[in-house]
């Protein structure tokens, strides 16, 4: 086992950087990429990672990550036949705007196993995504037992008083309504576009961290992203198991 992988337990997956969204915080920019990982390798690198590392979680997101359900599923379908315990996927719910394939892909993810998802509803996301498609994603699987969340971005903390967290929390409402809980959701980071549109709202006197930078000595959670990149090499290039091994600190 690598020494600086020691405590490796999630792996992330960039599915895509196309998204459905145009969000004015994206810490990515415009996502004007349509770069999508291949989902054999994808799952592939799930099988081989955890007979390796003690894998407790794996995560897919994006872009919007159901742009390209198959590799979802197939990523998900790994992780539980690994019994990896936590199986997520980040989704902001708007992929189409045909119900009947709505409800089709919510059954696919019921039965892949994902057993986490994650709703990006706010201010932010709905300028740009209409709501009813979102809700109705909702309700395809918020019927099975998968655990569903909204996972909003506040803008300073949930707290602050700004017409973008007022106008989340009327979004809420809406899912509220159907029974489903408000997770943590995220604070909004000074980078890409939130930089571009939301400087005013940083306080640059103090130092504004990413909250999901790994210390390289001791990473916890790779991510995998679109193009197939990890760890300085490249998914289609090396095999995942020997980008591990030879993974060093710059």
């Amino acid at each position: 086992m690598n020494k600086y992988l020691r405590n490796l337990n999630r792996i992330e997956f960039v599915v895509t950087s196309a998204c459905t969204g145009k969000c004015k915080h994206c810490s990515q920019g415009e996502h004007i990429g349509t770069e999508n990982i291949n989902k054999a390798y994808a799952a592939d690198a799930v099988y081989k990672i955890s007979k390796g590392y003690n894998i407790k979680s794996v995560m897919t997101f994006g872009g919007e990550p159901l742009l390209y359900p198959e590799t979802v599923c197939e990523i998900h379908k790994a992780a539980k036949e690994m019994n990896i315990p936590k199986r997520q996927l980040i989704t902001n719910g708007f992929f189409s705007k045909d119900y009947d394939k709505i409800n089709q892909i919510g059954q696919a993810l019921i039965n892949s196993g994902v057993n986490e998802i994650l709703i990006s509803a706010d201010a932010f996301h709905q300028e740009t995504i209409p709501l009813e498609y979102v809700i109705s994603f909702a309700k395809a699987v918020n019927q099975s037992d998968i655990t569903l969340k909204l996972n909003p971005a506040w803008l300073v903390s949930p707290d602050h008083q700004n017409t973008y967290n007022e106008i989340t929390k009327e979004i809420l409402k809406e899912f509220i309504s159907m029974g489903i809980e408000i997770g943590e959701g995220n604070m909004i980071i000074p980078s890409g576009n939130a930089l571009k549109y939301f400087y005013e709202y940083f306080d640059f006197t103090k130092e504004n961290t990413n909250p999901y930078q790994e210390d390289p000595e001791d990473i916890h959670a790779i991510c995998f992203s679109a193009n197939g990149d990890i760890l300085g090499s490249n998914l289609y290039r090396q095999d995942i198991s020997e980008i591990l091994s030879s993974y060093r600190p710059e």
